[in-house]
């Protein structure tokens, strides 16, 4: 493995280090939701969310499409469930 792969890697795995983001991921497992949803769910302010997503959506790990004024979020892909989950399943073996 090249060195800038190694660090691609490891920023972002890094990503998965807040557990703020590491349940807006959860939230997303199944269905999109809006930053006011996601507040609710992970029990945290709109704006606290907001900045979690922006670096979600940095790390390319969430998406978000409009409808009208709000903006709906949801994991940008399979492979982000797949990640998440296998590490759930390591935890829950350790």
């Amino acid at each position: 493995m090249k060195d800038e792969e190694i660090y691609d890697l490891a920023e972002f795995f890094k990503v998965f280090s807040d557990p703020t983001r590491i349940k807006i991921i959860s939230a997303l497992l199944d269905k999109e939701l809006c930053v006011c949803e996601l507040a609710e769910v992970v029990g945290t302010t709109q704006s606290a969310i907001s900045h979690q997503l922006r670096i979600l959506k940095g790390s390319h790990l969430v998406r978000f499409r409009r409808e009208k004024n709000c903006l709906f979020y949801s994991l940008d892909d399979e492979h982000i469930k797949d990640i998440f989950l296998k590490g759930c399943e390591h935890i829950e073996e350790i």
